[in-house]
């Protein structure tokens, strides 16, 4: 997702209409436009009708199992779909990647887990259309289909975790990412140490420049807009 570009539109298809509230507001909170629909009929015409950047999908529709849909939306095409299911079957978490989900998130989940989630979801799905944006940061530019970083042209080496992380960074320019964020999106998980993302984030701006990345203190950090 571009930072300049408009908020991406997230169609969210669950039928529990207070967690529909709940994701609504948390999504608009993240700077997304999320479409609710709480049917897999519904779905299937906002999907046709918005063309949405990412479907997040509950498996347990009123009109039809949310399996059948998936399969539905990837006729149409590459649309990344995050699954959130309560259903903990293993076999079930294959059958929805098997019929193209990107992602399976199980209910009951964390919000900075899922956001995460979303986030990368959003990041595959625009490398997957072909058009991955640039970032530019003051002399710092971020490339994020080649991977490739330059500060006034210049290449800079990163190590492929140091890349990940500055990647998230980027793909939110100039808004602080709380360090559980952080921890989700590069590690995996918002439980892992906290002193792996202090260590990165120091050797990030070792190579990219000490006033690159601004420390909220106790919160998390953010790539400044005018990074040197």
């Amino acid at each position: 997702m571009n930072p300049t570009a408009d908020p991406a539109t997230i169609l969210l298809i669950e039928d529990d209409a207070s967690l529909s509230t709940a994701l609504q507001a948390t999504l608009k909170a993240a700077g997304y436009r999320p479409i609710p629909a709480h049917s897999a009929a519904e779905g299937l015409r906002w999907f046709n009708h918005y063309a949405p950047d990412l479907v997040l999908l509950d498996l347990g529709l009123p009109d039809r199992d949310g399996l059948t849909l998936i399969a539905d939306i990837r006729e149409k095409g590459a649309t990344p779909i995050i699954v959130l299911s309560a259903r903990e079957a293993e076999a079930m978490k294959v059958q929805a990647l098997d019929l193209g989900a990107d992602d399976y998130v199980q209910k009951p989940f964390g919000v900075e887990e899922l956001l995460a989630r979303l986030r990368a979801g959003l990041r595959h799905g625009v490398q997957s259309r072909g058009s991955v944006p640039v970032v530019r940061a003051g002399a710092l530019t971020i490339d994020l289909g080649s991977r490739l970083v330059t500060r006034e042209g210049q290449a800079i080496k990163l190590s492929p975790k140091e890349y990940d992380l500055l990647a998230e960074l980027a793909l939110n320019l100039g808004r602080t990412l709380s360090h559980k964020q952080l921890l989700a999106a590069v590690w995996g998980s918002e439980r892992a140490d906290i002193q792996y993302l202090r260590v990165y984030i120091g050797q990030l701006r070792q190579k990219l420049g000490m006033e690159a990345i601004l420390s909220d203190a106790g919160v998390g950090y953010a790539l400044a807009n005018g990074a040197p």
